[in-house]
């Protein structure tokens, strides 16, 4: 017939298709809503677990690098030492052959071949030290990346952490405001039956948060504010009671 509307219709496959989107949102907030402290326990472990990771990785950083720095150092001084007394030797002989010193000459060359040999060894301890050194630094490079990691880790558990907080919170929020458009709600009574003018109620905009997005205002006062009667409006005990149970 003309004007029916095919179920094939893409208006209606939209909209289930929305309401799908929207159902499935709202069961992915209730169910951390539901698990929130197992969720928030299972985080704060975690987060407490990388950041032990990482505080040990530093401290290994640390040794690796004083370690490493120690060597540098005394592969420079070793091979500083070797030079110089390479050095010292050479200007023995030549100021011995300046002054004819035979037996000066004789030392010195000795001295000399000795201090020769000592570079040499210095020079392959060095070489030797040089290897050391490069695959502290290597070990260095892959801790830091380890570091980095942990790092990561830590702060992706940590925004998880903190969007679950904001879920809680965001639903505390809105118990805390259903509590007060039920306080606001009687005052809103009670203006109307004393004929008095609720002026300073009509600019209130409370934000709902989380899968509602709006405000409470003050339509929502005049709807609640049908429900009470002059006796429910006397009994002071149960706003009281209502605050206390808000309150733990």
């Amino acid at each position: 017939m003309v004007g029916e509307i095919s179920m094939c219709d893409p208006r209606i496959v939209d909209s289930r298709r929305h309401n799908a989107d929207l159902l499935d949102q709202k069961i992915n907030r209730r169910e951390p809503l539901i698990n929130s402290h197992s969720l928030m326990a299972g985080y704060i472990e975690a987060m407490n677990t990388w950041k032990a990771d990482e505080q040990e990785l530093n401290e290994k950083r640390q040794s690796l690098s004083i370690r490493l720095e120690q060597i540098q150092q005394q592969a420079v001084e070793d091979m500083a030492k070797a030079r110089q007394a390479e050095t010292d030797a050479a200007t023995a002989y030549a100021q011995a052959v300046a002054w004819g010193d035979t037996e000066g000459e004789k030392t010195a060359n000795a001295d000399a071949q000795k201090a020769a040999k000592n570079l040499a060894t210095a020079a392959e301890h060095d070489r030797r030290q040089g290897l050391i050194i490069s695959a502290l630094e290597q070990e260095l490079l892959t801790v830091d990346r380890y570091i980095t990691e942990a790092q990561e880790k830590h702060k992706g558990i940590e925004r998880d952490a903190l969007w679950l907080s904001q879920t809680v919170l965001e639903e505390k929020w809105n118990e805390a405001a259903r509590a007060l458009f039920e306080v606001g709600g009687r005052l809103w009574a009670n203006y109307n039956l004393l004929g008095l003018d609720q002026v300073s109620l009509l600019k209130l905009a409370v934000p709902q948060e989380g899968e509602t997005v709006g405000n409470w205002t003050w339509h929502q006062l005049s709807e609640r504010s049908r429900r009470y009667s002059v006796q429910d409006l006397l009994q002071l005990d149960d706003i009281q009671a209502s605050q206390a149970a808000q309150a733990t």
